[in-house]
């Protein structure tokens, strides 16, 4: 078969590189090649590219360049501020909150340590992946060192109360960690508007580079690195620095704040577009999250009496590229933790595709996309 087009809407999974990232790479790729630790000329320019990119990560945060730590990536950071937070709080008999509908690097970080003694909790969602505020006071105890609920969610799209949970730790005076990876570069983020301690972001998620992230960690914070060797990001990474993702990372954080309310506001159109269209052609479908406090690039829909994974199949035979779940979990057969979560039956999950839009997707995309699965289905 003839593939007449392509259309890209996997954009939660990875973004193709910004063309502008790619430039500012490249400087660092063919000439500014070293180490930052160096005193040398050489050294010192490299190190004068890490920290442009590190005021262009706090930037997109609204916080301080020296709460700014690079990582390998989103997962790392997650990492770090669950294991580096409860690392730090050996001492105590620590207990932590976290939602039945986290992100693996963030679910598999609390089920690590609660084989080594620690005690989790893991709080249910309502039908639309919801966290209840209610239920992290609830769960709230004398020995609680640390609150993780993620920005918005990478499969259905919601976004959680962040700012009220928040709040809620601050009061307590607990550690709050926030997985931001899904929202930088569509969502404002400003870490005191947060009430977060810790932010986890990722390069690939927003036309940066893969094997590049940040853990935003609040002055003050007390997080233990995972980590020995050199004294890199104030010893809570050590290692030589990736400076090329780093200043990739760094390049596609200032296109963010740049171009975060254009791009979200375009998607956003788009998006309900895509929507309002299945509703229409295909009676029946199920949207699932929430519907105003949704990504503005997500949509996840349940088609009734389907598999997704022929949906997936078949638009990928038409050039349309889709999820069948989260990419991370995408060679497991078993339904999503996330889709458990919020009450659907192995086959509603089973008929379950995420379309994710981003900076290249248009009005024609969209239509043609609605085309093509009223086709098939």
């Amino acid at each position: 078969m003839t593939i007449r087009r392509r259309i890209y809407l996997d954009y939660a999974a990875t973004t193709p590189l910004h063309p502008a990232v790619i430039e500012e790479m490249n400087k660092v790729l063919e000439t500014h090649f070293g180490n930052p630790s160096s005193i040398h000329s050489y050294g010192r320019a490299a190190k004068q590219y890490l920290e442009v990119a590190r005021q262009s990560v706090a930037r997109l945060l609204a916080a301080g360049a020296p709460e700014i730590f690079f990582t390998s990536g989103g997962t790392e950071a997650d990492n770090l501020a669950i294991m580096g937070t409860a690392l730090a709080h050996k001492e105590w008999d620590g207990h932590i909150i976290t939602s039945a509908i986290e992100h693996h690097a963030v679910l598999d970080s609390c089920w690590a340590l609660a084989e080594n003694g620690f005690e989790v909790t893991f709080l249910p969602v309502d039908g639309d992946g919801f966290v209840d505020p209610d239920d992290v006071k609830k769960a709230i105890r004398r020995n609680t060192i640390l609150i993780t609920i993620m920005h918005a969610n990478n499969e259905i799209g919601t976004i959680e109360p962040v700012p009220e949970i928040g709040r809620i730790a601050r009061e307590h005076g607990i550690a709050f960690h926030t997985d931001a990876v899904q929202t930088a570069g569509y969502i404002p983020l400003n870490v005191d508007g947060l009430y977060a301690d810790l932010i986890s972001i990722s390069a690939h998620k927003i036309y940066g580079p893969k094997g590049a992230g940040a853990l935003y960690i609040r002055e003050g914070s007390r997080v233990e690195s995972l980590f020995h060797g050199g004294g890199q990001e104030t010893n809570i990474r050590p290692g030589t620095e990736n400076l090329p993702g780093i200043v990739g990372l760094g390049k596609a954080a200032e296109i963010a704040v740049r171009d975060q309310a254009e791009e979200s506001r375009k998607c956003k159109q788009l998006r309900d577009r895509l929507i309002r269209g299945l509703e229409e052609r295909m009676p029946g479908v199920r949207i699932n999250g929430r519907r105003q406090e949704r990504l503005p690039q997500n949509v996840n829909v349940s088609f009734t009496g389907s598999k997704g994974e022929c949906i997936l199949l078949a638009l990928d035979q038409r050039g349309i590229a889709v999820s069948a779940g989260s990419a991370c979990s995408s060679s497991s057969r078993r339904l999503s933790h996330v889709l458990e979560a919020i009450g659907l039956s192995e086959e509603e999950g089973a008929a379950t595709v995420r379309m994710t839009l981003g900076r290249s997707t248009t009005v024609d995309d969209i239509d043609y996309v609605l085309d093509v699965l009223t086709d098939i289905m």
